[in-house]
């Protein structure tokens, strides 16, 4: 069922509010939502790009400053880090060994948000729109280095989906969390970096990701749509070209490129469906309700239920996200499933309510997990028009 006018209104009432009270300005017109002011009190990338989809939907014009404030530390060569402490201080800049920002990026989701935010009527600043178009061709062009020609992650972090099950193969026993936490710390230790400290690749986590890829290609195309670069689009096409070429029917997944590929980059995991945002598998979107598979009251699950790795209630093992499952909507919509399109809209929209906005929460019952509220599950509000 969809939602009648007065619950759509009070969903948006509610988003307001949250991103509203997360909102911190810069002093000088600018400014962006913290995600979370006690856990998460900085500026986070991709984090950003949503709440600027959120408020495009609301017809704010704080939907372009958000953009421009993820895109204001960007590197001359196109590289967007994935945290900014804008002015604050820094109390990780040894761990990153960067004064004002992170060292690692995140998926680069302000092409779709600039296009969102253009598409609302709201404008966006040309510098914007070129930093957009600078960050997605550093991706395309400089860690595009998988042999299958996908887009190397350089950490976990980098792929946002941040303990995932596809990440275990680099591990040398079974996986546990203080052992995976140990990993994450030793792996920022290998990254190679450019002359400003920026991540260009990892040789001990070389992990073509198939998730990461498809939402690089996806912003390449929605940027373009809206600028008519045809540069950017034919790089998006190749991208997508070599993602699908990574399909394993018997799965029903995408595989993900490098030293994974064989192990853990095989896991049935709801980022490594993402591929459906540039190509049309119904096979692939059928799984996102099916109950078997990902299919949830609240939304699909992070894992596939038959997999080992599978816990409903853990961090990045099972648990549904509020993006993820706005990304599985998109991916809807474009296909023209309108069946899948409304589950996962209703899915979106009772789990934000039932779990208070919290930053996940657990598939089946909706109960919050993390940080609440979190600003990203206001993307409830945009599924529900």
């Amino acid at each position: 069922m969809t939602l009648d006018p007065a619950s759509r209104a009070e969903l948006e009432r509610q988003a307001r509010q949250i991103l509203g009270e997360a909102w911190r300005s810069d002093g000088e017109g600018g400014g962006f939502c913290v995600p979370h002011a006690g856990t998460y009190p900085w500026q986070w990338l991709w984090d950003s790009c949503f709440h600027a989809v959120v408020w495009a939907h609301l017809g704010d014009e704080r939907a372009a400053l958000e953009v421009a404030a993820a895109l204001a530390d960007q590197d001359a060569d196109g590289f967007v880090p994935h945290m900014r402490y804008a002015g604050a201080p820094n109390p990780h800049a040894d761990f990153w060994r960067r004064r004002h920002t992170s060292s690692i990026t995140q998926p680069p989701m302000f092409g779709h948000a600039v296009s969102v935010v253009l598409a609302a009527g709201l404008p966006v600043p040309e510098r914007v729109v070129a930093r957009a178009g600078d960050g997605l061709r550093f991706l395309l062009d400089r860690r595009r280095r998988s042999a299958g020609g996908l887009v190397e992650l350089c950490h976990p972090w980098e792929s946002g989906c941040d303990d995932s099950p596809r990440w275990d193969g680099v591990l040398e026993a079974a996986w546990t969390s203080p052992s995976w936490h140990d990993t994450k710390g030793r792996l920022l230790e290998t990254i190679e970096r450019s002359s400003t400290g920026a991540a260009l690749a990892n040789p001990a986590f070389p992990v073509g990701s198939a998730g990461f890829s498809s939402l690089v290609a996806w912003n390449a195309i929605e940027l373009a749509g809206v600028t008519g670069d045809e540069r950017l689009l034919a790089s998006a096409r190749e991208l997508v070209q070599a993602v699908d070429a990574r399909w394993d029917a018997d799965l029903c997944t995408w595989i993900d490129d490098g030293p994974t590929a064989p192990t853990s980059g095989r896991v049935r995991t709801l980022d490594a469906l993402l591929p459906l945002l540039v190509v049309r598998r119904p096979e692939a979107m059928a799984q996102l309700t099916d109950p078997t598979a990902f299919g949830a009251r609240f939304g699909p699950s992070g894992v596939h239920r038959a997999e080992p790795s599978f816990d409903p209630a853990s961090y990045w093992r099972g648990a549904a996200w509020p993006q993820l499952s706005y990304l599985s909507w998109r991916a809807a919509r474009w296909a023209g499933d309108g069946v899948t399109e409304l589950s996962l809209q209703n899915a979106l929209t009772s789990a934000a309510v039932v779990s208070g906005f919290s930053e996940y929460w657990e598939p089946d019952s909706g109960a919050s997990l993390g940080a609440a509220p979190q600003s990203w599950s206001t993307l409830a509000c945009v599924v529900a028009s």
